[in-house]
């Protein structure tokens, strides 16, 4: 069974999925080939109206997949809890552009991360890291959530309008 969506929004459990991990694998592409790399990431604050869907995560520029990042912004994604068992594996995967944020956005979003990962404040040493490197924004323009705990290969899907 399959549920696709066509709205400003991502479905409430597409969201609630995001918001249920901390995660995701980021899979990109550079003159070397494909990659893949876990990072951390927070969903971004939403604004009072539109689209709301971003996913906060922290990376040098100066990495491989920085400097991919920089190149080109195209992404794939997923984000799942590690040791699922098949009949309640639950998980989203999706693509989208990531783009590095600056000045007041990136001071924006780095409360909606260090919300989210609030030990990076307590320790002084990892803020004045983090405060040194740079924050991004991937942008998911389609997400799928797997759940097969609603019925093997269960799927709901969003396409953000206009792409």
């Amino acid at each position: 069974m399959s549920e696709s969506e066509t709205q400003a929004r991502p479905p409430r459990e597409i969201r609630a999925a995001l918001d249920a991990h901390s995660t995701l694998t980021l899979a990109y592409a550079d003159e070397d080939g494909p990659q893949a790399c876990a990072v951390l990431y927070a969903l971004a604050e939403p604004p009072p109206a539109g689209d709301d869907t971003a996913l906060l995560f922290v990376t040098s520029a100066t990495t491989r997949h920085g400097r991919a990042l920089a190149a080109d912004a195209r992404v794939a994604f997923t984000a799942q809890r590690d040791g699922q068992v098949w009949t309640a594996l639950t998980g989203i995967q999706g693509r989208g552009a990531c783009r590095r944020l600056e000045g007041a956005e990136r001071e924006a979003a780095w409360r909606a991360y260090s919300e989210r990962f609030p030990y990076v404040d307590h320790n002084d040493r990892l803020r004045q890291a983090m405060e040194r490197t740079d924050l991004w924004e991937l942008r998911p323009d389609w997400l799928r959530l797997i759940d097969n705990g609603q019925g093997f290969g269960h799927k709901t899907e969003w396409v953000r309008p206009g792409t």
